[in-house]
């Protein structure tokens, strides 16, 4: 598989450098539910904000990610993207997060405001699971014929446009007219879940044409690594 590295330099995104998570204190873990490492759960709450209601990215930075890993290094998950909205009544945040387990240990989101836990789970070990690295990304685009291509990243392309598609001397741009509107695969993850965004080319670069979902909040380098590839500017 040709993937786009991101673990040399400023796009390192180790486990343990991802994000500024919070240690979760001793947790009696015997009554907790139980996932398995490189697996993904949905986490959907209600979240109630005051009179205004935030931005799902706003509502992101509420929630304390806390992790108690086994072997006392790193982070024992990952949130890949969140997505919601108001509820009906406007009064809550109705929010969706997509959490992938990287190792074993006990995963806690909490809500800051409140201390109210909205997940709690014990991550064991899978047979035959390996760790997560951290260290590849895998980009996939809708080709405009009901196909998805895998782009090629290993010669380092400055713009995702000159990239080439694997096993294939086709570039990006050549499969995709300006003005076009594509839906674009992103995987980082331990679970190998993707991360689906609809994307429009505008020239010589691309542009998001919906915020949601919120990509990869807790592995911003890895979209400091995203965002120049693929042209964006100050998108969600």
């Amino acid at each position: 598989m040709l993937v786009f590295g991101v673990s040399s330099g400023v796009f390192a995104a180790s486990a343990a450098t991802a994000t500024t998570n919070a240690i979760a204190s001793a947790t009696p873990s015997n009554s907790l539910p139980t996932l398995p490492v490189n697996q993904a759960v949905m986490v959907t709450v209600e979240l109630d904000f005051g009179p205004r209601v935030p931005t799902i990215a706003e509502a992101l930075r509420d929630i304390d990610r806390r992790h108690q890993p086994d072997d006392h290094t790193g982070r024992v998950f990952a949130i890949l993207d969140a997505y919601g909205e108001p509820t009906p009544d406007g009064k809550k945040l109705h929010i969706s997060m997509h959490v992938s387990t990287e190792k074993p240990g006990v995963g806690t989101l909490v809500f800051r405001r409140t201390g109210e836990t909205l997940w709690q789970s014990r991550i064991v070990a899978a047979t035959n699971a390996g760790a997560f690295s951290g260290k590849n990304l895998t980009i996939l685009v809708d080709d405009g014929t009901g196909k998805t291509q895998m782009i090629d990243g290993s010669g380092g392309p400055a713009s995702v446009l000159d990239a080439r598609l694997r096993d294939s001397p086709t570039k990006v741009r050549d499969i995709w007219p300006d003005g076009a509107e594509r839906e674009v695969t992103f995987i980082y993850s331990a679970c190998g879940c993707p991360v689906k965004v609809m994307v429009r080319r505008k020239g010589e670069r691309t542009e998001r044409t919906k915020n949601l979902p919120v990509m990869f909040p807790d592995d911003p380098l890895v979209m400091q690594f995203i965002e120049p590839l693929m042209g964006w500017k100050g998108q969600p």
